[in-house]
């Protein structure tokens, strides 16, 4: 089965509560799984969507999770997915000291860590958040201001090459690039070649 976070929530109550995604394998067994799961309270379904099915919960407050690790550090979950024992998160930390404090934590707790990736944040939030180079963020956003994804079109792609000074081969490679990173970044989890 595959587990994906969808949103966090932390309450006024200092409780948090996952909304998450369960697809693949038998619901039934993983309902009773999680109902005999002491580290969570409150499981529901939320809705269903083919063979996904969102359910919200309650982390109980004594649990020593990642979850209250990053709480405590003031880092951000940007994305979780959990599969074959094991979660694949991305993370956003203030600083690398915070960083620093979340590996120290992680191993004080028994919690195995591995860092796959570290991306310094050099570029404008948007940029960096869809893993976009300044280029390619400035070829969507020219192409989107001059008419390129409308229908009918409102500049060709040799057009388009031409104002931004670029042959067509170079801006269909930018093209390219751009559109998988963002399907990458947004669609999925993993880079399809990881996998």
């Amino acid at each position: 089965m595959v587990v994906e976070i969808e949103q966090v929530v932390a309450t006024m109550e200092d409780k948090v509560m996952p909304y998450f995604w369960v697809s693949g394998g038998d619901h039934a067994e993983f309902e009773e799984a999680f109902q005999n799961d002491g580290s969570v309270t409150d499981v529901a379904r939320i809705d269903r969507v083919d063979d996904a099915i969102l359910y919200r919960a309650e982390w109980t407050k004594n649990v020593e999770t990642i979850v209250y690790a990053y709480v405590e550090l003031g880092a951000t979950i940007m994305e979780a997915v959990g599969r074959d024992r094991y979660w694949e998160l991305r993370m956003r930390f203030d600083d690398r000291e915070a960083l620093s404090k979340f590996e120290d934590y992680c191993e004080e707790n028994g919690i195995s860590f591995e860092l796959n990736q570290l991306q310094e944040q050099e570029q404008p939030m948007a940029s960096a958040q869809y893993d976009l180079t300044t280029k390619q963020r400035e070829t969507l956003v020219t192409a989107l201001e001059e008419g390129y994804y409308e229908v009918p079109q409102g500049i060709s792609m040799s057009e388009l090459a031409d104002d931004m000074g670029v042959s067509q081969q170079a801006l269909s490679k930018r093209f390219h690039a751009a559109h998988r990173n963002l399907i990458t970044s947004t669609l999925t989890f993993t880079h399809p070649d990881d996998q």
